[in-house]
């Protein structure tokens, strides 16, 4: 069964900001992406910066609403449609762990206080003493001991932060825990260790993740399934291993072979990813694409299955 599933999810942003912005200039973010995840899976999404999967992540959470689609979480609940105790509740069972711990732990609150500042006002609040006991038990858990419950986040190194980030996302024994970019501040070695310790999580409490990431690589050795993100839409979607032996689309290839500094010479490093101010009327990578002909300029090819084995992609020419 999924545990969420999302369905031509879309959101754009006014292109100016403040009081006096003029309105019908748009950001297009997120364009038609649909995904699932099942129970115990790890789902990657992995692209450039800018590519809307951090915005899509936020979607699931309703950080922002949606301009269109749908998101059900478990058995068909509509998560655009849930109101204050049920979208309390949704929130308690689909849990974000941010980029950059040294923001989003705030360095006033004690270790405790971080942790069960918002458990306190959660549906399940057992109580002072039981959650005390909680937060201890789960600062041993991902790796810290019971004395740092009194300590102060700028304490602690940033690996060590982001152990106690986890943890605050773990307290309410989520379904679903959204990593966003967890690794990607961290040295090499501490990012081996945080990877362990959410692969180990996952195993003995029957997680799910949306694991947002730059890094192919990363995402292919965590992840069960990823799917590839550019200006918005999902380029390809394959499990890890396929995607790692197999890339297809040329999009995927591009980001494979910039880990080697081998990118191809038809794709330059000037031909960036751009903000997209209007709606592809064509394939979304079509400008950048050492493939692309005069149809993908005009039409916006459709998300296919090639081989079986849940291999799709969203190209003309492949």
């Amino acid at each position: 069964m999924a545990v969420i599933t999302v369905r031509d999810l879309r959101k754009r942003f006014n292109l100016e900001a403040g009081f006096f912005a003029r309105f019908g200039r748009f950001v297009y973010a997120v364009n038609g992406v649909s995904f699932s995840i099942g129970e115990r899976e790890s789902y990657g999404l992995v692209g450039e910066s800018g590519c809307g999967k951090t915005t899509t992540a936020r979607l699931l959470v309703r950080m922002y609403e949606s301009d269109g689609g749908n998101i059900l979480f478990k058995e068909g609940i509509e998560v655009g449609a849930l109101k204050r105790g049920a979208l309390k509740r949704y929130r308690e069972k689909v849990k974000y762990v941010f980029q950059d711990p040294a923001r989003s732990l705030n360095p006033r609150m004690s270790v405790y206080e971080v942790l069960v500042s918002g458990y306190r006002w959660s549906s399940i609040w057992p109580g002072e003493k039981q959650g005390r006991s909680e937060a201890a038990a789960l600062l041993e858990e991902v790796g810290l001991g019971r004395g740092d419950l009194e300590r102060r986040p700028a304490e602690f190194s940033g690996g060590q932060r982001q152990r106690i980030s986890i943890a605050r996302g773990l307290l309410m024994r989520p379904d679903l825990l959204i990593c966003d970019e967890v690794v990607s501040a961290l040295d090499v070695s501490i990012q081996a260790q945080i990877l362990g310790l959410l692969l180990d999580l996952r195993s003995r409490r029957n997680l799910s993740f949306l694991f947002i990431a730059h890094d192919l690589k990363v995402a292919s050795y965590f992840c069960d399934r990823i799917g590839v993100m550019y200006r918005g839409e999902l380029m390809e979607e394959a499990p890890a291993e396929g995607l790692y032996r197999r890339a297809l689309h040329p999009y995927t290839k591009l980001l494979f072979s910039a880990l080697t500094g081998s990118a191809p010479d038809a794709v330059t490093a000037a031909s960036e990813l751009k903000t997209p101010v209007t709606e592809a009327a064509g394939c979304a990578f079509a400008d950048r694409c050492p493939l692309a002909q005069d149809r993908c300029l005009r039409e916006r090819p459709p998300m296919r299955e090639l081989g079986g084995g849940g291999h799709r992609i969203r190209c003309f020419m492949v």
